[in-house]
Order: C-alpha cells, then structure tokens, then sequence
C-alpha cells in the first residue's frame, strides 16, 4: 500500500476533525485558547492519531469503526501536542524550534506556555468523556479514558520526562534507558493502538497482540528520533538538530552507535509487524506504518 497517501488522507481527517472540536479563540480566554491553537495547529506527522484509527481498522475494518474513533485520535494529538510545549519550555530542553516554527514559550512566553499545555491535555479529557465521543459505549470510553491517563501519567510519559531530567548528563544502562523511552515515547503510542482496538470491540488477543505491535514500534520510533538527532539537520527536523548531545542526553547512538542503533530499530520494526500475523489485511496500515516509522527522514 501506499503509506504516505494512508497518512495524509489520515493526517487530514484528524485534523479536519480537530478543527471542528477545538475551542475558538473568542471571549475572555481567546488568548489562552490561541497559545493552544498555535501548537496544536501546527503541523507535525500525526503519527499516535493515526496510529489509533489504524488500530481500530486492523480490529474492524469497517469505515465507521475507525470514524467513531476519531476524537480519541483527535484526545491522543492534544496530549501529544501538550508534552512537546512542556518539553521545549526552558527548564526542559530549552528549545526555540518545534515543527520547523518557534516554539510556544518564544512567542508567548513561558507562563502562557505552560497553560497551554495544561489546557490541551485537560481538554483531552473533555473529548473523551464528553460529546465528541458519546457514540462510544460508556464501559468503553472508561477505559480508554483509564488507558490514556496511565500512559500520559505518572509512570508512562510524565514519568519518563521525569527520567530524562534526573539521568541528563550522567551515564546509563541500557535497561534504564529502555525504561525511560518506553515511558517517555513509548506509553502513549502504544496506548494509541489499543485505544483504536478498544473502540473496534477487539477481544483480549487482538488487543494483546496490537499492544506488542506498539511497544515495538514505540522503541523503533525513538531509536530513529535519536539517529536523526545525530544525523539530520535542523531544516530537516523542523526542531534543533544536535539537541540531545548538547543537553547531555544519553541515547541509543551514544551507548551503541549509529549501526547497531539502526539495526536495533530495524529489529523492533520485525517484532512489530511479527506480532500483527494473527490479523489479515486490514492491518496492512500497521505494518506499512512500521517500516515507515524506521525509514523516515524526520
């Protein structure tokens, strides 16, 4: 299939979506509600939503599966959105770069920044428990509601951020390593496919094997976040390019280097598509999505 046509069909869809759910910057919240505008709207690969509808399709291929999982696609981009404000503000990582415009903080300031993001991860919630997703049964909305905070929280991304501050400078295992960017990076896009499975009606093996699919995948997309991070360059990325040696970070390059790092992520991306062979090929998404993830450029 064609993958990059999938995603930006996909992409749009989402974002049309997100279009229609997102507050309006009117009244006397407009510009708190701009700051959030600004991030959320700025463009980006919408990798977790679409992630999400592909899960829900890989469950049930039917077209209004994956449209009911919409505003849990549309939920899963505001938290995301919310984590990269946070992560660029200057007591993080001190970015003034993100989807190639300046990041929040540098043209609201710190404080508006920080809001925002506040405001986009409670909307979120919102949307999952509100009337963007009443189509979805109410045992079913409690656990992907359940599901997105734990990866969100404190022992999925909040938690791994946490990591990453504590072990900046300092020199780490690999396991510790691992136990970081699944936390960081990995939680919330495995959470992205099985929330999809959840609002298809996935049994507990499909939903089992869809997690497995994202824990793979979730340690090839930050292997590859590294290796661009030493390889791309800023016009590329759309961010800072070199970041991550310059904060100190420790990285799949710096304990492995380049080679075994891409083979390592070449590795999690047959481990993903290996734990997708129960479904036929309404997953074709997934498993193109996967090779995708690891050949990307940015």
């Amino acid at each position: 299939m064609d993958i990059r046509t999938y995603l930006d069909e996909r992409r749009r869809l989402v974002e049309d979506r997100l279009a229609d759910l997102m507050l309006e910057p009117i009244g006397a919240f407009a510009q708190h509600i701009e700051a959030m505008r600004y991030s959320l709207f700025a463009g980006g690969k919408r990798i977790r939503p679409v992630l999400c509808l592909a899960g829900a399709e890989a469950a049930d291929s039917g077209e209004q599966t994956w449209r009911r999982a919409l505003p849990v696609a549309c939920a899963l981009e505001c938290i995301h959105t919310y984590s990269l404000i946070h992560d660029d503000l200057p007591a993080m990582d001190d970015d003034d770069l993100r989807r190639g415009k300046p990041t929040n903080h540098t043209v609201f300031g710190e404080a508006a920044a920080i809001l925002a993001g506040d405001g986009l991860l409670t909307f979120a919630f919102d949307l999952l428990s509100g009337k963007a997703s009443a189509a979805l049964p109410d045992p079913t909305r409690i656990r992907i509601i359940q599901t997105i905070a734990r990866a969100a929280g404190p022992l999925g991304m909040v938690g791994g951020q946490s990591l990453d501050m504590i072990h900046q400078g300092q020199r780490i295992e690999y396991e510790e390593l691992r136990l970081l960017h699944r936390s960081k990076t990995g939680a919330l896009i495995t959470a992205s496919v099985a929330c999809g499975a959840m609002v298809a009606g996935a049994g507990e093996e499909q939903e089992a094997a869809l997690r497995a699919y994202g824990d793979h995948i979730g340690l090839a997309f930050q292997i590859v976040d590294d290796l661009l991070d030493v390889e791309a360059t800023t016009a590329d990325l759309g961010k800072s390019a070199g970041s991550d040696s310059k904060s100190g970070k420790v990285t799949y390059p710096s304990l492995f280097g380049v080679a075994t790092s891409r083979t390592m992520a070449r590795e999690a991306v047959h481990e993903a598509v290996a734990a997708l062979d129960r479904f036929d090929r309404q997953a074709d998404p997934l498993r193109a999505l996967a090779h995708y993830i690891v050949d990307r450029k940015k």
